[in-house]
């Protein structure tokens, strides 16, 4: 009779060994022998006739040895569902009797398995704090957003030559030496630039210039530090490296434009919030406003979210069995084995990455957090009508089909569970931490985002 023994190695670390008699597989493969024998076709043999011991002679090693170890298997997910272990991934075997099996001499096997044991979990809401950052609406904000709606929306002309900060310039950057020499294998770039972009102190040199114009700049002095950190990135340069502002560049006017705004009138209410009525520029400013409380709010909710992440990340104590785990990186989660130096090197983003999934799972089963069928319809059938705009009303009678195809698709169906789901659990988490909330600006809740999001 099978006997199974379990002993720990480490922290929730532990070996189960599994021992089998002859009785416990030996019937089992004689019964298939059987089997074969009825259902094999053998030329020269009619079916169900051939015998029983060439079958054996034929396909009796790979028989057994299916046999030996399906009643392996049977008995150590018999025990593990009967001691109800959670554990890690897959149970790893260890050198076992598996290479002596043969068939002409049945004995008794034992094999072991290495099992990786998950941790309790115990999360303490009363001690985890966070801040909500929020931004307060301003009036420049509101005009700010206003101009560019009105240059989102306005009509490009070409005007023969630079006259304002509003023009805009493409440009064909070059890079070069300070003579305007082009440097072998350079940078060579088009880019198209608002004319504000360029330092104040250098605007006065491009007043008046024509297409086909050009000037041999310097990054650092026609730039300001936060737009000269754009251009690089455009450039194709890494804009916190303060060695690459020195650079020169041969820059080309390739054309000049200037954007003609629309007015402040019904027209243009009427074009950026065709589902308004909007009569006055005063109730249009608030809409306006009504929409970037949106967007910082949203902001504000990311940042708040990633505290509560790194709270629960950094502030819940977990223990792990790293060396299981590191063997199971070796040898558990590919087709092709990796070696020890590469799970070590694996290791600290996968702990990471299971403390969240083990933590995000514990809440999510404790406080019954789930997505209905009918939330992910909607969400669907929300998307479709923000791709197709005013053609896809929620009342359009294509849209039900369209959705019942979307939903269909197993890979987006998972996706949206998983990101409704851990919508749901940050929402339910906002109301149980202690939030304090402090007031910030535009730039420095950015920065924070910019600084550290997942």
């Amino acid at each position: 009779m099978a006997t199974v023994l379990r002993e720990n190695l480490s922290l929730l670390n532990d070996k189960i060994t599994v021992r089998l008699s002859k009785e416990d597989y030996l019937p089992a493969f004689e019964q298939s022998i059987k089997k074969y024998a009825k259902t094999s076709n053998i030329p020269g043999f009619r079916k169900g006739m051939v015998p029983v011991g060439m079958v054996k002679k034929m396909y009796g090693p790979g028989v057994y040895a299916d046999e030996v170890l399906r009643a392996v298997e049977k008995e150590l997910t018999g025990y593990m569902e009967q001691e109800q272990l959670d554990i890690f991934a897959q149970p790893l075997p260890l050198d076992s009797d598996v290479r002596n099996l043969d068939m002409n001499s049945p004995a008794d096997y034992s094999f072991g398995f290495e099992v990786g044991l998950k941790p309790v979990i115990n999360i303490d809401f009363n001690n985890i704090n966070v801040t909500r950052h929020t931004v307060e609406i301003t009036d420049l904000m509101i005009d700010e957003e206003i101009d560019r709606l009105k240059t989102r929306n306005g009509k490009m002309t070409e005007p023969t030559a630079v006259e304002t900060d509003e023009n805009v310039l493409n440009l064909r950057f070059i890079e070069s030496d300070a003579s305007g020499t082009a440097i072998e294998g350079g940078i060579s770039k088009d880019s198209s630039v608002l004319m504000k972009y360029f330092a104040e102190g250098f605007r006065h040199q491009l007043i008046g210039k024509q297409k086909e114009d050009n000037l041999i700049i310097n990054l650092q002095t026609t730039f300001d530090e936060k737009e000269r950190g754009w251009i690089k990135e455009d450039l194709g340069l890494d804009k916190g490296d303060a060695t690459d502002d020195d650079r020169f560049f041969n820059m080309t006017i390739t054309k000049v434009g200037l954007i003609d705004k629309p007015e402040l009138n019904e027209e243009f209410f009427m074009l950026v919030y065709p589902e308004k009525n909007l009569n006055s520029e005063e109730d249009f400013r608030m809409a306006v406003k009504v929409d970037l409380q949106k967007q910082w709010d949203a902001q504000s909710r990311n940042q708040l979210h990633d505290q509560i992440y790194h709270d629960l990340i950094d502030h819940t104590p977990i223990g792990f069995p790293q060396n299981f785990l590191k063997r199971w990186i070796q040898n558990g989660n590919s087709e092709k084995p990796k070696t020890a130096e590469e799970a070590e090197n694996e290791y600290p983003s996968f702990e990471n990455s299971l403390k969240w999934s083990l933590i995000s799972s514990h809440l999510l089963d404790q406080h019954q957090i789930k997505v209905e069928h009918s939330e992910i319809k909607d969400f669907a059938k929300q998307q479709i009508v923000g791709y197709m705009g005013s053609q896809g009303g929620e009342d359009a009678p294509w849209l039900e089909s369209y959705v019942e195809s979307m939903i269909k698709d197993k890979k987006f169906t998972e996706n949206t569970y998983y990101q409704l789901q851990t919508t749901k659990l940050f929402q339910f988490l906002e109301d149980k931490v202690n939030v304090v909330a402090k007031e910030v600006s535009p730039d420095e809740l950015t920065s924070m985002e910019h600084n550290h999001a997942h």
